[in-house]
Formats: C-alpha cells, structure tokens, sequence
C-alpha cells in the first residue's frame, strides 16, 4: 500500500513542507531511514539523523525548526509520535480488513453464530454454541469451546484457546499461545499424602478493549468468574489465577504472576516479575516495581518496590544502605581496631 505525503497530512490535519507528492509505503526509524519509507523526529536526542535520514517523509511537531538544509519531505503535525501511532493504526486495521472469509479445513459446528465480515482460518475449531461478532479475526489453529461469546472487531491469533463458557467482549486483542479460561489450580490434600483434583466450573470474563500477551494463561473461576476489566493490557508470560479481577485500564508487564482471588484495582501498572499472593485487595493507581513480591493488601495511589514490596522511596533508601555495607563492614572493623587501640593506650598510660 502506498501512500502520498499530502494524504498523510489530511489524514493526520497535519503540514506538508516539501514535496506533497512523495510516495511511502513502509516506516522505519529515523537513524535507519530508506526510500520509499516513513520516519518520526518526537524526541530532540535524534535530531541530528534528520538532516540525513534516507526516509523519504518525516513526521514532526510543528514547534521544530530546522538548523540546516532536510532532503526529506515533512509533515508538521501538533504531537509527532502520536500521528505515527495513528498511522500505525491505520496501517494494521487496513491490514486486518484484507482478511475475510472461512478458510479450508476448519469446523464450526452447526449450532454457532458467526457474524458479518468475519476471518476463520485453516484448522480453526469453534465449538457449540459459540458466537462470535461482526468483524472479528479467527487465525489458523485457534480452539474456542462451547458456548464461547466473542464480541466484535475482535483479534485471536494463530495458537489461541478459549476453554468452554468464557465471554469475550469488543476489540479486544489475544495473542499466539495464549490461554483464557484453563483450570484453576485447586487440588485438596489427602491424609495419605496425595491430592484430589477441585472441580473447575467457572469462566473467564474479558471485557471490552483488552489485550492479552503471548502464552499468557488466565485461569477460570472455581466457581464464578475470572474478570478482566475493560482497557486493561496484560503482557506476554504473564499468570493469572482463578477468580482473580483485574481492574479497567490496569498495565501488567510481563512474567508477572498473580495468585488466586486476588483484587486489583483500576488504572494500576505492574512491572515485569511482580509476584502477587493470594486474595489480596490492591488499590487504584497502584504502582509496583519489577520483581516486587506483595504479600500484603494494598491501598490506593501507593509506589511499592522490593521483595517483600514496601514504600518505594524508603525501598531506594534500603538499597542504597545495602549496597554500601561493604564499606561499612570495613569502617566498623577500622573503628573496633582504633577503640582496642585507644584502650590499650590509656591501660598503658594509667599503669
């Protein structure tokens, strides 16, 4: 797909200064800029690549002015890295429309409902009862079980499960290897050392706007349900237990891992690693730093960092101490040998 520079601009109500005529049909990064390609300047540190990037359109604010002569042509817009994430934007959702249609061999069983201007690819498995919205995206080799509810302009690539009963809502995202809706872990001990398995029979709700990351594996309820709020974005490698909710707009980076009917609230970020026990309440706005583990609830608006996590600047604080009781060891050991030392001099004087 190819693309002039003054479409770029009506598209983004943004300037041309240059020639308006110029064609793109990729992007690329400023310093690497080819031909034909599509480049950003949002960041003052990689100015001096504009001067001789090879990419034939820059976006940039309209604040910037240039220090010498620019061969590219530019388009001047209000926020520069957010006209490229739109024509990011742009790009995939064109990408997406290419794809329609129910592609050989796949099974849909019978009694499933699927909507207008849908994908299924190549040994996709739909099940009983299932349905799924109006433009949405069925990669080769996705399983949705029974009684499954997909929304619309929703994307399930290529490898994706959905175990039976879970709801999906609109535009939402599910990436390769991703798992919703697998047995919670539940399992009773026995008196003679063994372990009887818990039934698993509830869902997993994601509600609209959510993403969930590659081999993600979000569990279903024991009973009741698993709830993904909408807006939240779930990483790649991430665990999340049975009868968990994760509230609107919440980040969660990957590898982070969450234990059963845990409670986070709305618009938290989680770095990567963070382990969290079991039926805590964490507050709105909560931030925790990578490899944090959280044992405790916690209330709204708190930055927490460490294992066990605990205020952040007095967790900075911590870690500075830490770092530094080498030398200390070493002071203390110095002061010991001058305090044994003034001793024996003043035992010597007095005698």
């Amino acid at each position: 797909m190819e693309f002039k520079a003054k479409d770029i601009a009506s598209f983004l109500k943004g300037e041309v200064v240059g020639n308006s005529n110029v064609k793109v049909s990729g992007v690329s990064k400023i310093e690497d800029g080819q031909p034909g390609t599509l480049a950003f300047l949002a960041n003052p540190k990689y100015e001096n690549y504009i001067y001789n990037t090879g990419a034939s359109v820059v976006l940039v604010n309209r604040s910037f002015t240039p220090k010498s002569e620019i061969k590219a042509t530019l388009i001047k817009v209000d926020d520069a890295y957010q006209g490229f994430a739109s024509l990011l934007d742009l790009y995939v959702q064109a990408k997406k429309n290419l794809r329609q249609g129910i592609e050989n061999p796949s099974y849909i069983d019978k009694s499933a409902q699927l909507g207008e201007e849908i994908y299924v690819g190549a040994f996709a498995s739909i099940g009983r009862n299932a349905q799924i919205g109006k433009g949405s995206k069925i990669f080769p080799q996705v399983f949705i079980g029974d009684n499954v509810t997909i929304g619309d302009d929703c994307i399930l690539y290529a490898g994706v499960k959905i175990y039976d009963d879970c709801e999906i809502g609109n535009n939402c995202i599910i990436h390769s290897g991703a798992v919703v809706g697998s047995d919670g872990f539940g399992f009773a001990p026995q008196p003679d050392g063994t372990y009887n398995k818990i039934p698993q029979i509830g869902n997993v709700i994601l509600e609209d706007n959510v993403e969930i990351g590659a081999n993600t594996a979000i569990d279903c309820g024991t009973f009741g349900s698993t709830i993904i709020r909408k807006g939240a974005k779930i990483d790649n490698l991430v665990q999340i237990a049975h009868n968990c909710e994760i509230g609107e707009n919440t980040v969660i980076a990957g590898q982070t891992g969450m234990a059963g009917t845990t409670k986070v609230g709305k618009n938290c970020k989680f770095a990567g690693q963070v382990g969290l026990a079991g039926h805590l309440t964490i507050g709105d706005n909560v931030q925790i730093g990578a490899q944090s583990g959280v044992s405790k609830s916690i209330k709204d608006n708190e930055i927490l960092l460490s294992s066990p996590a605990f205020n952040y600047k007095d967790a900075i604080k911590t870690y500075t101490i830490f770092r530094n009781l080498p030398k200390l060891r070493e002071e203390i050991i110095q002061l010991q040998k001058d305090v044994k030392s003034l001793k024996q001099a003043d035992s010597a004087a007095s005698k």
